[in-house]
């Protein structure tokens, strides 16, 4: 179950005219830039919850 938390990342950005917009503005980088470059420690930490719970399990 735990890994279904897995699929947030591919369903976030998977959807893109979701964040295919220009504002709001982080640091003057558009929304499009910004809401994917904060997938990356995002989904490093999606796994690391994940490998540390199935890890012992297994």
């Amino acid at each position: 179950m735990i890994r279904l938390l897995l699929l947030l990342p591919f369903i976030g950005l998977m959807i893109v005219p979701f964040y295919n917009i220009k504002e709001p503005l982080l640091l003057g980088f558009p929304f499009f830039y910004w809401y994917q470059l904060a997938w990356v420690p995002l989904t490093s930490l999606l796994t690391y919850i994940v490998y540390r719970s199935v890890r012992d399990v297994e």
